[in-house]
């Protein structure tokens, strides 16, 4: 039986995004900073260690390690990173260099999630309702403008802000996801392509760390391609198992089964709620209204593969005791469904998004623009107080191109904001256009606006200019108990040879050749001098005033 689709679309509604538009809103969102900023503390400043390690010579590309320490993670993703840090630091910085290439797989998730909505909208299923006398949305029309969506979806979503911009694997791993969704939403359409993209996108999820999630995706694909009604797909089926078992083979070969089932999952569901709600925020509603509105659809290809590909990420992440980055695989599959969820809103429901992303979003700018004031100017001055307190020692420094950067994004949110407020708008897409642009506005802010203070606040750089001051050039540093983060910092930025240690550790490696130790401690907790070692300083991070480094010398 044909169970109609709930969706009726006017011609006039499947009106494009312009592509202008789009591409400035996927350049506001991929490119503040990417330039002039610090990897910032634990897995950012961990992976970038490494990758910087590697390029430098100072480790194996097959053993990866800081301070001596082996630094269990996925090789693939550290090795692009080495790559661009290897070929273009003779031009630009290493930071820089590393995040190029996970900027472009940024880019190429957006692309993906863009062109597997799209084939996924020109399907029978997913057509809206053909009106009596014409008019209604063209397949091609109409698919294009919720592809425009789901990119817009994927942009507002307050999870992917930080981590989607970050040079970890996960990010690898979010790629190669969203390649998959591409491959199951092509395969009756694309020939070819599709099955070499399944056969690429599940061994690389393995390599990149996840080889789990990898088959675990791929049982679920197989499983959907056996019950689909295209021949086309179901013969995708046996290329989609190879590809899984490629992609176990990959993970054994690699080493990286490093998927775990957190055994706490019950008492942390409350904190684990409070994570879905706002890391998704908003595709999760949407995707809801989806499943809802379309729920007699359920087993059609443009709800299913999506809606597989986010329901495996969330019990993921739940069973990992609310990882977050295991959740964001599933950012593709949700905006896909966000995106379906266009057609049928109702105009109240989109008036109330629009309400709230305006004034949220308009007020946490405000909030950006009166904190710059303060740190720039001292006005307002319990603003300017507040922001000494928290960040003891910021000196706060001008740049006049973040600052144009900074009035041209607001003056295009307040844009923005007039156009979708001033008339009414028709076009599928518009109820995601101020969450999106607020989304990419805020983040415009923080990497102009405050990217001096986020540094200062975020990256070991202080900290190890602090160190500085009792640790001579080009020494050679024993280390216990300091974070992975912490020891690629004092490698990269400080340059000392060193020699790191867990915490808990009683005999040192390379004793007799150092002459500096760091040991970590906690405010009020001090530990005793070890033998033969003279205490000479205490540092901290500026505003970490818990987590104390102890720094000893030989008498």
């Amino acid at each position: 039986m044909n169970i109609p689709t709930p969706a009726l679309v006017a011609q006039r509604a499947a009106q494009p995004l312009p592509r202008w538009a789009l591409w400035l809103f996927c350049a506001a969102y991929l490119l503040p900073g990417v330039v002039g900023r610090d990897p910032w503390k634990n897995a950012d400043l961990t992976a970038f260690g490494v990758m910087a390690a590697m390029a430098e010579g100072r480790i194996s590309w097959l053993s990866p390690s800081l301070g001596g320490l082996p630094v269990d993670t996925a090789l693939l993703p550290h090795w692009l990173g080495a790559a661009f840090i290897w070929l273009l630091t003779p031009w630009i910085d290493a930071p820089m260099a590393a995040r190029i290439p996970y900027a472009l797989l940024l880019a190429l998730t957006l692309a993906l999630t863009w062109y597997a909505t799209f084939q996924l909208a020109r399907t029978e299923a997913a057509q809206p309702v053909a009106f009596a006398f014409g008019g209604e949305a063209t397949p091609v029309d109409y698919a294009r403008a919720l592809a425009d969506g789901a990119i817009l979806a994927l942009m507002a979503t307050l999870g992917a802000l930080q981590l989607g911009h970050e040079t970890t694997p996960e990010l690898a791993q979010l790629a190669s996801v969203a390649l998959a969704v591409w491959a199951l939403a092509a395969a009756p359409f694309r020939g070819l392509r599709p099955r070499l993209a399944i056969l690429a996108a599940l061994p690389l999820l393995a390599a990149c760390g996840a080889p789990a999630m990898a088959m675990a995706l791929g049982a679920i694909a197989t499983l959907l391609c056996a019950r689909s009604g295209f021949d086309a797909v179901r013969r995708f089926m046996p290329w989609v198992a190879a590809a899984t078992l490629a992609a176990a083979l990959v993970g054994a070969t690699v080493h990286s089964w490093a998927w775990r089932i957190d055994a706490d999952v019950l008492t942390g569901l409350p904190r684990i709620g409070r994570l879905l709600v706002w890391f998704l925020w908003p595709a999760w509603l949407l995707a809801l209204w989806t499943a809802w509105r379309w729920r007699r659809h359920l087993q059609h290809r443009h709800i299913s593969v999506p809606l597989a590909v986010a329901g495996l990420a969330v019990v993921a992440s739940v069973a990992m005791g609310g990882s977050d980055r295991a959740l964001m695989l599933g950012l593709p599959g949700f905006a896909v469904l966000a995106a379906f969820a266009l057609p049928t809103l109702k105009r109240g429901t989109s008036a109330a998004i629009d309400w709230f992303s305006v004034f949220f979003f308009s007020a946490c700018a405000i909030g950006a623009w009166v904190v710059y004031a303060a740190f720039q100017t001292g006005v307002p001055a319990k603003t300017a107080a507040n922001v000494a307190k928290l960040a003891p020692g910021f000196s706060a420094r001008f740049s006049l191109v973040s600052l144009l950067f900074a009035i041209a994004g607001t003056v295009a949110w307040i844009g923005l904001v007039r156009w979708r407020t001033g008339r009414h708008q028709h076009a599928l897409w518009k109820s995601l256009v101020l969450p999106a642009g607020g989304v990419a506005l805020c983040w415009l802010l923080l990497m102009t606006l405050w990217l001096p203070l986020l540094d200062y606040a975020r990256s070991y750089r202080p900290w190890t200019e602090r160190l500085a001051r009792h640790v001579p050039a080009g020494a050679c540093v024993v280390t216990r108990g300091l974070p992975l983060s912490a020891v690629a910092s004092l490698e990269y930025f400080g340059r000392w040879r060193v020699v790191a240690h867990s915490r808990g550790t009683t005999e040192l490696r390379s004793e007799g050749s150092c002459q500096v130790l760091l040991v970590s401690e906690i405010r009020g907790r001090p530990q005793p001098a070890p033998a033969g070692w003279r205490l000479v300083a205490r540092e901290n991070r500026p505003t970490d005033r818990d987590e104390v480094t102890a720094i000893y010398r030989r008498p």
